[in-house]
């Protein structure tokens, strides 16, 4: 269960690389989808995080949805505590806290 007595009342896309959420505290946050691919919660991606950086002498291999700009493809609620959020490169095993969007992200007007 969420420790955040706040919740999101509205998402919305801003540009072509950002989400709004409107919080029900009047809180409005903003994120650029890179920010949210980045900070994945799920076991895979916060392994990577803490691997040793790969040797600068390889170049690394992408696949063509890793080459086009990221994207929000889906967006849904898990319960009443999370969202889960797939992305254009393939990604959506991460389930993203209340809590932990309520981190991330900058306030906007």
């Amino acid at each position: 269960m969420s420790s955040t007595s706040s919740h999101p009342i509205k998402l919305s896309r801003t540009g072509e690389n950002a989400l709004i959420i409107d919080w029900s505290d009047g809180a409005r946050r903003q994120y650029s989808f890179r920010e949210l691919r980045d900070a994945c919660p799920c076991a895979t991606c916060r392994e990577k995080r803490s691997a040793a950086p790969p040797s600068a002498n390889l170049l690394p291999v992408l696949s063509a949805a890793e080459a086009l700009p990221l994207q929000i493809a889906k967006m849904e609620p898990v319960g009443n505590y999370a969202y889960s959020i797939e992305f254009s490169d393939g990604h959506s095993t991460g389930i993203y806290t209340l809590d932990l969007l309520r981190q991330l992200g900058q306030e906007s007007n």
